[in-house]
């Protein structure tokens, strides 16, 4: 991760989180998250850039295995806190998951791409952890949103102020560089600028409008080419006769040469 968020920067999130405007923008986020990566019952999911663990909370209570990992431990105080037992959390860093490859069904990078030190990288090693699917979402720097979350900027800080903003094209373009043009698809939403509410909530959710290249929030699934492993496998054959101790076993060679001359004995024919 490039910028790891200090305890203020976590208390900060809190309290954007604490507005219940802020929080129907999370809800649209997550939305569409479900809608895209969806573990049943008995998988497992790995959350790169976890935070507080909001973006895991959608997943709880569906007898899926949740993992979370992030490089704050400001930030995963509060996971813990929120989430208790119930997410298996780790501390490091989404350039260099400390898992096996193919450990996971499915890995998300919900908002964390933006605060990576090596974007490809990070996506790079989700792919390599991920079995079955990979949903990264973004803040998509093609939209209205962000453009006035940049401005924002100028008028007082934000959580956004160390993001670097992708476009969906550049994360595509990342995914097909490390791991091959593979089965790649997104939506997007946070169509308008302001804040969603009443009737522009109820717009937001429709699927037409989540087709838009240009909405502020962009959810992209990859799904990774499978990968094998190899595994010494301990081969079994049937012993006929076990040699005792003083007593010289044949090669395969001096068997043959028997045989060839048990031939020559016989006129040519096999006994």
């Amino acid at each position: 991760m490039g910028h790891v968020f200090t305890t203020q920067d976590a208390a900060h999130y809190e309290k954007w989180l604490a507005d219940e405007k802020n929080r129907a923008i999370l809800d649209l986020e997550t939305r569409l998250m479900t809608s895209m990566l969806r573990p049943v019952c008995g998988e497992s999911l790995l959350d790169v850039g976890c935070g507080t663990g909001e973006s895991i909370k959608p997943y709880l209570g569906r007898g899926v295995n949740l993992t979370g990992i992030d490089p704050s431990p400001a930030m995963l105080e509060i996971a813990r806190e929120n989430l208790g037992h119930r997410v298996d959390f780790h501390r490091g860093y989404a350039e260099d998951l400390p898992f096996s490859d193919n450990a996971f069904n499915h890995v998300s990078l919900f908002l964390s791409l933006e605060f990576s030190n090596d974007p490809e990288e990070a996506v790079a090693e989700a792919c390599r952890v991920a079995k079955d699917s990979v949903f990264i979402g973004i803040l998509n720097k093609h939209s209205a949103y962000v453009s006035r979350l940049r401005l924002k900027r100028f008028i007082r800080p934000t959580i956004y102020d160390n993001a670097r903003f992708f476009g969906i094209g550049e994360v595509r373009a990342m995914v097909f560089n490390r791991i091959g043009r593979v089965p790649f698809s997104w939506k997007t939403t946070l169509q308008f600028p302001g804040t969603p509410a009443g009737i522009c909530y109820r717009i937001e959710v429709s699927d037409y409008l989540q087709k838009s290249p240009f909405g502020g929030f962009a959810g992209i699934k990859a799904i990774p080419v499978p990968r094998f492993q190899a595994m010494p496998i301990t081969l079994k054959s049937r012993i006929e006769q076990n040699a005792t101790s003083g007593n010289r076993v044949a090669s395969c060679s001096e068997y043959h040469s028997r045989h060839a001359k048990t031939e020559e004995v016989n006129g040519g024919k096999s006994q």
